[in-house]
């Protein structure tokens, strides 16, 4: 069974930067499509960028130019660099995979706390 582990949230001020970690454990399966999402307190989860192999990531309007996704094909992994946080940031951050025959997986999430 494949679990998808996220890390590197944790507190950053206003202005700061951090980097997220998604790497899969358990099975060994390929991701067409990568990505992560943000659910704020009493807020719905929303999409904040995603990688298809061979198409130009996407971001929300929110994050663009600040946050940059990348892939480790070779190991499955997908990163989000975040950078120019702000307070409006904070969130639980989540991976998602999807394989070439639509199976979707989620992680647990981590914590971005962006203090004012």
């Amino acid at each position: 069974q494949v679990q998808l582990v996220e890390s590197g949230g944790g507190l950053v001020q206003a202005g700061g930067s951090l980097r997220l970690s998604c790497v899969p454990s358990g099975s060994t399966v390929s991701f067409n499509t990568m990505g992560w999402y943000r659910q704020a307190p009493g807020k719905q989860r929303e999409f904040v960028a995603q990688s298809t192999r061979g198409s130009t990531p996407n971001y929300s309007d929110s994050v663009k130019g600040r946050f940059t996704i990348s892939r480790d094909n070779a190991k499955n992994t997908v990163y989000l660099q975040m950078n120019s946080l702000k307070p409006e940031d904070t969130a639980v951050y989540y991976c998602r995979g999807v394989t070439p025959g639509y199976f979707d997986y989620w992680g647990q999430g981590t914590q971005v706390t962006v203090s004012s």
